[in-house]
């Protein structure tokens, strides 16, 4: 690893401080080491190499997939060209908003078509599933520290209400989810307004559909691109039901709920911690965000 480190410049996501610009064999590359989770190397190697040439993902020019948090694994893959999505989408006008939207929306069907047996983590570089075994919402909302006072309580337990009546009419599937599908997670060519990559795959897992789905809109206030979004999931992929934009936030309570338990981590914490105490004021899954949903 001593020839990577002189020109090893760290990048933002995945986990903080643990992911390196360098150069290797004459491209651009990026180092990406495994030291709070060791076993978490060879899960996102296996991963990798399932959705090669079905998703845009990076190459693995070398991996160490066994190690400790000492000496840890590490997964050495192409840099993908683009910028940050998120920074795109802050100036893009509404055409290249819609291009973009489309794009998200062909990545979410092939996400969700690709099958898995049970629900859970994967566990080794196999994809071996181990089951979250975490109870129901409800119990999982109880064992979290969200601050909330008595009122808010009540409201949450009506929105956990809400989620799981959404749920337990929908589809019955379980598919490849990402984790972390949001533009912060996506690059772009800004030219062309086209998707060159979905990148840092550490929190995927086998789930709902609609996981992924709720987790784009979890902040998501653009109608043009979530229209967009939405059109191709409807007229493109396995029927998932209506409302789509319900059920992707039903799907996603788990996740902004532990996101909200950690709001003084960071300012993406504080924000799902803002608006799981604006849904329990509000009784409502939907929590004052904007409908986004292009059917009435």
């Amino acid at each position: 690893m001593s020839e990577f480190a002189a020109s090893a410049v760290p990048l933002t996501g995945g986990y903080g401080g643990q992911t390196y610009a360098v150069s290797a064999a004459g491209e651009d590359a990026v180092l990406k080491l495994y030291v709070k989770d060791p076993g978490r190397a060879a899960v996102d190697a296996a991963l990798l190499r399932l959705v090669q040439g079905l998703l845009p993902v990076p190459r693995i020019l070398d991996a160490k997939r066994e190690g400790s948090p000492d000496d840890p694994p590490y997964l050495l893959t192409e840099r993908l060209p683009g910028m940050n999505l998120q920074v795109f989408l802050e100036s893009a006008g509404e055409e290249d908003r819609r291009r973009v939207g489309e794009q998200l929306g062909e990545l979410l069907v092939r996400l969700s078509g690709m099958p898995f047996l049970t629900i859970g983590m994967f566990r080794d570089g196999d994809l071996g599933i181990e089951p979250f075994g975490a109870g129901d919402l409800e119990q999982y909302a109880e064992g979290l520290d969200l601050g909330l006072d008595a009122g808010q309580r009540d409201g949450l337990a009506a929105v956990i209400a809400e989620a799981e009546d959404l749920l337990a009419a929908a589809v019955d599937r379980v598919c490849l989810v990402h984790g972390d599908f949001n533009p912060k997670n996506l690059l772009v060519d800004p030219a062309a307004a086209r998707i060159t990559g979905l990148i840092d795959w550490e929190f995927a897992y086998a789930g709902s559909p609609y996981a992924d789905l709720g987790n784009l809109f979890r902040f998501c206030a653009d109608p043009v691109l979530a229209g967009a979004v939405l059109g191709v999931v409807r007229g493109s992929g396995p029927d998932l039901g209506e409302p789509l934009v319900g059920l992707g936030r039903a799907a996603d309570l788990w996740a902004l709920l532990d996101l909200a338990a950690r709001s003084s981590e960071h300012e993406v914490a504080a924000a799902a911690h803002g608006l799981v105490s604006r849904m329990a004021d509000t009784r409502t899954l939907a929590g004052g965000r904007p409908a986004l949903d292009v059917v009435h």
